[in-house]
């Protein structure tokens, strides 16, 4: 995976910085509120929810099982559709390939539609490196482009800025990127959006060439759809000459029928909406509309070996729709920043150290960056059990992790213990004749105290298991039998 985390602290050093900015706090309250109130009135309107629900991880998980199967029926229905299909093993050959066809073309220039897939191997950053500019169209990722920022959220990257912060950024940077923001921009959101679609319009009318992600990809007819509620993934799509697609493996469904699910599923679930205002499709090339050149780039980088994982591939399931950031207070209070990737948030917790592997000190966190309350749970359109996930791979980092002196003075000293059934035996008989001296809380000192204030110590029984379980097995041969164990009892 692109190491655009690189330098990043790790959550818990972030997040303690991201909550003490009662800005960020105030702008990701104020939205994600706004977005989950909504959701719940969208999602609440349909009687067959969780049966959607259901039949949605249930296509997941079958299209993960077979995903060889299909992956081989989509390259070949992309390919007899005019379309060209490259295999990407990791981020570096995705950013490469893409490169390469970009600079075929004699281009210079590439608008993109917003992508996470871009976003997770660093595309802008390897295509500057070869002397290619892309500009975000999306007007969240317009934001952070120009701002010089990073996305926060998969749904609203631009999430940690308020209307204010917005203006400032318009009136400063669009200049140097193309057609400047109006003299006397307020922050009014009519006259931001008019800023952002006058500065995108006349690079839509010249690029030449386009990148673009993919929501899913039908194998059965090769086909990729894109849905979003601006329009400017539309002009992507249409206008330039050269379409390049970059998309996970795992977004593919196998037919048209398994697709209509996920569209009344992800808006309600995203933006709230009962469909997406913007769903657009492409199948290969047509010689009288669209781009006359298809590729479509297949990533693997990492999500293999996450299939691999019977417990954790459940994160391959997601759709992107961003509801379990709404629901999160961890994310609520940290920003999306705070978790040093592409993928913010609970799926992000599961997701990147999967595709990262947890060899750094910023993945290895990412796992405890929740407080298992289990929201995320419940609102994912497709049931991934992210709290399972997370206590999984809170285990897969113990397992690598030699862990502070003190914790494993005590594993050693309770292994040494359990090795030894008579030491184990005299501990156990110790522990209960002392029973009455032993403290209710443990006697911690410092910050800590606070903690154990609030927490009894489970009591000690007034005997030991063992010693309770051979008196009752010395009782029971004295004890008559009961009829049917009596060999001459009449039948």
């Amino acid at each position: 995976m692109s190491r655009t985390d690189l330098g990043m602290p790790p959550f818990p050093v972030a997040a303690r910085t991201a909550t003490k900015d009662a800005t960020l706090r105030a702008n990701l309250t104020h939205a994600t509120h706004t977005i989950r109130a909504k959701r719940a009135v969208a999602v609440a309107e349909l009687d067959d929810w969780a049966q959607l629900r259901a039949a949605g991880a249930a296509i997941k998980e079958h299209t993960l099982r077979h995903l060889d199967r299909y992956l081989e029926q989509l390259e070949a229905a992309v390919s007899a559709a005019g379309g060209t299909v490259h295999w990407a093993a990791d981020a570096e050959e995705a950013n490469r390939i893409v490169a390469d066809l970009v600079k075929a073309t004699g281009e210079t220039e590439v608008v993109k539609v917003k992508s996470m897939t871009t976003q997770e191997t660093g595309l802008n950053e390897a295509l500057h490196a070869e002397g290619i500019t892309a500009y975000e169209t999306d007007l969240a990722e317009l934001i952070v482009q120009l701002g010089d920022d990073r996305p926060s959220h998969i749904l609203v990257p631009a999430i940690h800025k308020n209307r204010g912060e917005i203006r400032a950024v318009f009136a400063e940077a669009m200049g140097r990127w193309g057609r400047p923001a109006p003299d006397g921009l307020t922050d009014r959101p009519a006259d931001l959006a008019e800023a952002a679609r006058l500065h995108l319009r006349e690079k839509f009318l010249r690029a030449k060439v386009a990148v673009s992600g993919a929501n899913f990809m039908v194998a059965e007819t090769g086909t990729l759809v894109v849905v979003e509620s601006e329009g400017n993934g539309r002009m992507c799509l249409t206008l330039p000459e050269t379409l390049i697609s970059v998309v996970g493996i795992e977004k593919i469904v196998p037919t048209w029928q398994d697709l209509e699910v996920f569209l009344q599923t992800l808006p309600r679930s995203s933006t709230a909406e009962r469909m997406n205002p913007y769903t657009s499709t492409w199948t290969g090339i047509s010689d009288d509309d669209g781009p006359q050149n298809f590729h479509l780039v297949l990533l693997d980088n990492g999500r293999t070996a996450t299939l691999a994982d019977s417990t954790g591939r459940q994160a391959l399931r997601c759709i992107r729709c961003s509801a379990c950031l709404n629901v999160c207070p961890v994310y609520e209070r940290a920003g999306g920043h705070a978790y040093g990737s592409a993928y913010p948030g609970p799926i992000g917790a599961i997701l990147t150290p999967q595709l990262r592997s947890t060899a750094t000190a910023l993945d290895a966190s990412l796992p405890y960056a929740s407080s298992l309350c289990g929201a995320c749970y419940d609102v994912c359109p497709v049931a991934i059990d992210i709290p399972e996930v997370l206590v999984h791979l809170r285990e897969r980092v113990a397992e690598h992790s030699e862990g502070h002196r003190a914790e494993r003075a005590v594993i050693k000293a309770a292994s040494w213990l359990l090795d030894h059934p008579s030491a184990f035996g005299a501990a156990l008989r110790a522990a209960s004749r002392t029973r009455g001296l032993h403290p209710r809380r443990l006697p911690v000192p410092g910050p800590a105290k606070a903690w154990s204030r609030t927490r009894d110590l489970p009591a000690v029984p007034d005997g030991a298991f063992r010693d309770w379980w051979k008196s009752r097995q010395a009782g029971a041969t004295d004890r008559p039998r009961p009829p049917h164990e009596q060999k001459d009892t009449p039948r």
